[in-house]
């Protein structure tokens, strides 16, 4: 997809903490506040209810006057209904804030991930990272800390209650509520802290071999590969379930191992109340008090298991987040110089590794207003490296690059922000996306507020609109471009570009893989769509290059020709003996 659509609007946020979380604001924090008490207030209404319920049957029992039970059944209807209402409040509050904080951080991932470095991880893995570990947010808060907040309320009242009741009742209470609701997820999420380390690539490795056979499916059956590949996903699927095996052993023990405390909590309650000669009522609202308050602790040893989850997952983000920007942004960015601009690249030097040699060694070049410019040269030879640094994707090592205005005033690309630089320099790189949405909508990625008219101009101006009107505005294209030719995508690419408007226009490879015949409309429409457009063209085709001004032949990071069409085929070199060989391929 063009550069502008990807790279113009987004930028690391300055105030962002390299962490999975958002930043919390005030409105989070009330919202999150409101669910927190909701949630403990739910807990305490259904153990109240449970209580006076109690109460209620056993004093019913003994035949009082209905006055006497008049308080017990007022109080039993209102925490029934006050349990049902603060519930549905805590989740409503609770998820908004949760689902808030997902958005957030998804966004944050994606703004980090424009200006960032290239990443040491898969596209299967970080396609899990983006997804998957951005889910647990949300479960972070829904699943984690909500729930601890509602079960540590609960136990204090229940706590509180025996107390009032027996203190030694309360005692009895209070260990067992300890046991299950400190001891058990402690033990628990020291548990799933290992296995968590250890699914998380797993699940990412058996991603990216599902994402192998879908997208390589003809290849595979082509090299008779699929078999092997189909066992490999087999294997990654075991391990994976093999270990989520493991994990819901230790989920089910550790439910299993508090359901024994809260049954023992709740004898060694009524062994006590017994011994100390408490009545009916008092011994069965003990017992009842005591079995109630487990309900929202035993949740915590699931929700440490899930925590630990989580801190995997925020760890992984953290990872992303934290690889450095491909480039460095200015402290205080500069203005960029009114136009129409002329570039001027002088000594540019561009390494990408410290142990590697120069992708770029020394190339000058001026690129003035209306001039369209030719970049050839052999592959590796640095031609997209190039552009990648006109349009500030990366940093060169030495050398400068200045935007000079129509006014003579001279700004250095270093000097201004990437973003700015792209609304004016940018183009179609290569391997053009397209989305799994409409035509209309990937071709407004380069102009989100165009008008029909604008849409059918850039169509028009990329040789598209027969097709388009073939097809329709809305036809839906398929996810990757499968569902149009190489020859329509790269119109399409070169549509977005128009539309978009730069004042530099950069185009990487346009007629890559493609047949000859199309290949050679293609780089005619494009020809003639950008006449009169400052326009730096790089390509290893040379048919139709007479109509550029200029051609600078690139080879191994230098600059070895320069020149028209007529000039270079005159001269001895890489021009001449390309074009030779490209006509003896034609006939």
């Amino acid at each position: 997809m063009t550069a502008a659509t990807s790279e113009h609007t987004a930028r690391r946020p300055a105030s962002a903490e390299p962490g999975g979380l958002p930043p919390v604001t005030p409105l989070s924090r009330t919202r999150l506040a409101l669910a927190a008490l909701a949630g403990a207030g739910a807990e305490l209404a259904g153990l109240a209810l449970i209580a006076c319920a109690a109460w209620l049957i056993t004093r019913a029992a003994e035949r009082p006057e209905l006055a006497a039970l008049s308080v017990a059944i007022v109080g039993v209807r209102a925490f029934a209904t006050g349990k049902g209402v603060l519930r549905y409040a805590e989740r409503l509050a609770g998820h908004d804030v949760a689902l808030r904080a997902q958005a957030t951080t998804r966004e944050r991932l994606y703004r980090a991930l424009i200006p960032a470095r290239p990443l040491a991880h898969g596209g299967a893995d970080l396609l899990s990272r983006m997804v998957d570990d951005t889910d647990a947010v949300q479960d972070l808060l829904v699943r984690c800390l909500l729930p601890a907040v509602a079960a540590l309320a609960t136990a204090v009242a229940a706590v509180t209650i025996g107390f009032a009741v027996l203190p030694a009742a309360a005692l009895v209470m209070l260990a067992g509520l300890a046991a299950a609701g400190v001891l058990l997820p402690a033990a628990t999420g020291a548990a799933a802290r290992r296995w968590s380390a250890r699914i998380a690539p797993a699940r990412a490795e058996l991603a990216a071999r599902v994402a192998d056979l879908v997208h390589g499916a003809a290849d595979l059956a082509a090299y008779g590969a699929g078999e092997r590949a189909l066992a490999d996903a087999a294997r990654a699927d075991d391990r994976l379930a093999a270990l989520e095996r493991r994990r819901a052993r230790t989920h089910a023990m550790a439910l299993a191992v508090g359901t024994l405390v809260q049954g023992a909590t709740v004898l060694c309650v009524v062994l006590a109340a017994n011994a100390a000669g408490l009545g009916r009522v008092g011994t069965t609202v003990l017992a009842l008090t005591a079995l109630v308050a487990f309900e929202p602790v035993l949740p915590l040893a699931a929700a440490a298991e899930r925590l630990a989850g989580v801190t995997e997952a925020l760890r992984r983000l953290r990872e992303i987040r934290a690889t450095p920007p491909a480039v460095a942004e200015p402290a205080a960015p500069a203005a960029p110089p009114p136009g129409p601009l002329t570039i001027e690249v002088r000594d540019l030097v561009v390494r990408h590794g410290e142990d590697r040699a120069p992708a770029l060694d020394g190339v000058s070049l001026t690129l003035g207003p209306g001039r369209r410019v030719a970049l050839v040269g052999p592959s590796g030879a640095g031609k997209s490296t190039l552009l990648a640094v006109l349009m500030r994707l990366i940093d060169p090592e030495s050398g400068t690059v200045v935007l000079r205005g129509a006014d003579g005033t001279a700004v250095p690309l270093s000097a201004m922000t990437p973003e700015s630089v792209r609304e004016r320099v940018t183009g179609l790189t290569q391997d053009p996306y397209v989305f799994q949405t409409t035509l209309r909508d990937n071709l407004r990625l380069a102009g989100p507020s165009a008008g029909d008219e604008e849409l059918a101009r850039a169509v028009r101006r990329a040789r598209l609109d027969r097709w388009v009107e073939r097809t329709g505005w809305d036809t839906q294209l398929g996810e990757d471009g499968r569902t149009v030719s190489g020859g329509q995508l790269q119109r399409l690419a070169l549509a977005r570009a128009l539309l978009y408007d730069p004042e530099v226009l950069l185009l990487d490879e346009p007629a890559e893989s493609l047949d000859e015949p199309t290949a050679d409309a293609l780089m005619a429409d494009l020809l003639d769509a950008t006449h009169g457009r400052t326009t730096l063209l790089v390509t290893h085709r040379l048919h139709g290059l007479d109509q550029v001004d200029e051609i600078l032949v690139l080879e191994q990071g230098r600059i070895t020709q320069r020149g028209t069409h007529a000039a270079l085929l005159a001269a001895p070199g890489y021009y001449r003996d390309l074009y030779r060989s490209e006509s003896l391929t034609r006939r």
